[in-house]
């Protein structure tokens, strides 16, 4: 019984959702999976280039399309994924969908961690296949991709399992009248709100999508997966492995489908508008996501654009401290959506244990840091990466001209291993506080602006503002004054914006963890849910009571 098998991973994961301490029941190390799952992994990946992708269990379509070009290598991968009807999509969903609800949530919870552990097994071609669709690094690829979302998805499953136990499924429930009494048998059931839609993006495909779809799932709602057209073999791969072990446990493997598309003809908006299509979990860029939300008799869940902040008031470490935020505006070439852009600096410095700092110093020094990053042979390719898409590029390339002054400019940099990579290293612009048409948009990519405000106060006004109009998923705050501290945290969490304070060494403003972080608040405009807190399970299902007299 899967339910014996997985019992315990399940409770575990429930505990550490209520306790918020460090769990994880996917190791991040590549190591963890044994000497042969790396090379068995690659060896897997190379093999499904060049062909139609055949490992799912959809069998009825129009056609084949496939658009992936590898950011490291310029070439394609050659990979041609199912072409299916917006309406075929539909039809199947509904129908295993009504089959998949009528499991106790034991059942599916039981049965939706075996899907996570088969996706284990995979782990090392989804990181291969995510290096080759979004350019992360191998490392962040097989990290992102691999445990880091799994163990989103179970933190998502732990959170439906404990919202759907917490009401009775029965109760006989009797009101003294006097000499008589009236009694009644209740039931109480959770009805599934319906069919799901999970809209992924072109940078993270797996993470971001993993925890609307386990979402949709252990509440008792089919999904269809519709990736990205740039970014489709990652999660196609996870797809086809929970289509398996459906399959393999009884279930309708249309309980979760993938809906491939192309550039030339895009199905999202087809998908979103279908009338049976009840839950829509989108990722991406604030315009699209408007769209989504706006739309009517749906039930919604986005993570959209931000502006994230830095605060830097006073700091124990210099040098420490900007050495972690250089890395930051470089990991993954600044594709993050957690990714710090605003950095709110005093105009007359920094304070540390030294003196003051001048804000030119600071400056100077953040750009040294920077520099010194990009150039290590050991760590610059690795951490940047590889960008996208060539909007990207371009968009740094023009950020050089937007206003302000230049204090670096970005340049490809070589990757030894993928000499023709798309490559760009972070461009750093000073800009005053009056330039707020420069730095109250997101500039998605390896963009950094240096913000002279008038003092710490301003840049917290400033910080906040930001957050408030324009969405942010994150904000760093540097401060050796306690009230300082509790000034900053008020303010931002009043714009619904958490504050990592102080971070230096081996944990950065971008990480969000498993089972502790709360990603994205879902209070500001950056976007209106938050995986995985209560919220974003129980919207998916509706608590309906029955009662039956008793004689």
């Amino acid at each position: 019984m899967l339910i014996a098998k997985h019992q315990n991973i399940i409770d575990n994961a429930v505990k550490a959702n209520h306790e918020r301490t460090f769990y994880a029941q996917y190791p991040e190390h590549p190591k963890a999976y044994g000497e042969e799952a790396p090379p068995q992994g690659e060896a897997a990946f190379k093999d499904m280039l060049n062909k139609p992708f055949s490992l799912l269990k959809q069998k009825v379509t129009e056609g084949w399309a496939g658009e992936e070009v590898s950011p490291y290598t310029r070439e394609p991968l050659g990979i041609t994924y199912p072409v299916i009807a917006v309406d075929e999509l539909v039809k199947a969903g509904k129908r295993a969908g009504s089959r998949w609800a009528q499991l106790s949530v034991a059942d599916r919870a039981s049965i939706l961690t075996e899907t996570l552990e088969k996706i284990k097994d995979h782990f090392f071609s989804i990181a291969h296949a995510t290096m080759h669709t979004t350019g992360q690094s191998f490392m962040m690829s097989f990290q992102a991709s691999g445990p880091h979302a799994n163990d989103r998805a179970l933190e998502a499953i732990a959170m439906g399992y404990q919202q759907l136990q917490h009401f009775p499924e029965q109760q006989t429930w009797e009101k003294p009248m006097g000499k008589i009494s009236i009694k009644l048998e209740k039931t109480f059931k959770a009805i599934p709100r319906g069919l799901g839609l999970v809209i992924g993006c072109s940078t993270f495909p797996v993470w971001n999508s993993l925890p609307g779809m386990y979402a949709d799932l252990i509440t008792g709602n089919a999904v269809i997966v519709k990736p990205h057209p740039k970014a489709v073999l990652p999660i196609a791969i996870v797809v086809a492995a929970i289509q398996q072990v459906l399959e393999e446990n009884g279930q309708d493997p249309y309980t979760c489908q993938l809906a491939a598309d192309s550039s030339e003809h895009l199905i999202t908006k087809e998908l979103c508008e279908h009338p049976e299509i009840a839950l829509i979990d989108y990722t991406g860029g604030s315009s699209f996501g408007n769209y989504v939300e706006s739309l009517k008799n749906k039930t919604v869940f986005t993570e959209k654009a931000g502006v994230n902040s830095v605060i830097l008031d006073s700091v124990k470490d210099i040098d420490a401290v900007l050495n972690n935020l250089a890395f930051s505006v470089s990991l993954y070439s600044g594709q993050m959506c957690t990714a710090p852009q605003n950095f709110f600096i005093p105009e007359s410095g920094v304070n540390t244990p030294n003196g003051k700092l001048s804000f030119n110093e600071v400056a100077t020094k953040f750009k040294d840091a920077i520099v010194a990053l990009v150039n290590n042979p050991k760590m610059g390719a690795g951490t940047l990466g590889a960008v996208q898409n060539d909007a990207t590029v371009q968009r740094v390339k023009d950020a050089q001209h937007i206003g302000g002054k230049v204090l670096l400019s970005g340049a490809p940099v070589a990757n030894e291993e993928y000499t023709g990579a798309r490559t760009f290293s972070p461009t750093v612009l000073e800009v005053s506080s009056a330039d707020t048409g420069i730095f109250e948009k997101e500039l998605f990519g390896p963009v950094v602006l240096l913000v002279k405000t008038k003092d710490t106060d301003h840049s917290i006004q400033l910080a906040r503002q930001m957050a408030i109009s324009h969405g942010a998923i994150t904000c760093g705050a540097y401060t050796t004054d306690d009230t300082v501290k509790e000034k900053i945290a008020d303010a931002m969490n009043s714009a619904f914006t958490p504050v990592s304070f102080n971070f230096t060494g081996f944990i950065w403003v971008n990480q969000h963890a498993a089972f502790s972080d709360f990603h994205v608040t879902g209070g500001n405009p950056a976007g209106n849910a938050s995986f995985t807190n209560p919220e974003f399970i129980v919207k998916r299902f509706v608590w309906v009571g029955n009662r039956t007299y008793v004689d």
